[in-house]
């Protein structure tokens, strides 16, 4: 008897899972300095079921996963999803605004944006005001995902010069940001 659709792609889905979950390891591994053999024996696996894992030939259950990582360094984290919605301007430019903010690691958030050919530093308030503008009007969704800081950006939000259409469509975030909800840890 065949695979329905719907169980083809389920066995898809488990495929991609498992070899970005491998892709996963082997980058905790390499950040870690450390062989598979190594490993291995640090989270109490084989080094033959941890090179299957790697290569997403295997998939290991939430507690193994957590246990290699674990040992790697790296702890399993349960992180939100943030999407983007594409709108229009009323003169019929694109931009995107995600589903919720972010707080963004202290070194992206006051870090060096290279942005349209040119670099702000996102430590001065001037140059961060002047990126977050570009980014909330022009910004590809990764770029926005990569510099836009929930906190720095309500707390910017009175000072920044954006188009009314642009300004009501990232209003209610800020707005949930400004009241300590509605701003995620990644």
């Amino acid at each position: 008897m065949g695979s329905s659709p719907m169980e083809g792609a389920l066995a898809a889905g488990v495929a991609a899972w498992a070899e970005r979950g491998g892709l996963l390891f082997r980058q905790a591994r390499h950040a870690a300095s450390m062989n598979q053999k190594a490993l291995a024996g640090m989270s109490g696996t084989s080094r033959t079921t941890l090179s299957a894992y790697e290569h997403g030939r295997k998939s290991p259950t939430l507690e193994t996963a957590g246990r290699i990582l674990d040992a790697a360094g790296f702890r399993l984290a349960l992180e939100p999803k943030v999407e983007f919605v594409t709108r229009a301007t009323g003169d019929g430019r694109s931009f995107h605004v995600p589903s919720r903010l972010s707080r963004l690691p202290v070194a992206a958030a006051l870090g060096v944006a290279r942005l349209r050919g040119r670099a702000y530093d996102l430590a001065d308030r001037g140059e961060r005001r002047a990126a977050y503008t570009l980014l909330l009007c022009e910004g590809a969704p990764e770029e926005v995902r990569e510099h836009v800081d929930g906190v720095l950006l309500a707390e910017l939000w009175p000072e920044l010069d954006l188009p009314p259409d642009i300004r009501a469509e990232w209003s209610p975030l800020v707005e949930e940001a400004l009241h300590g909800a509605g701003v995620i840890n990644c």
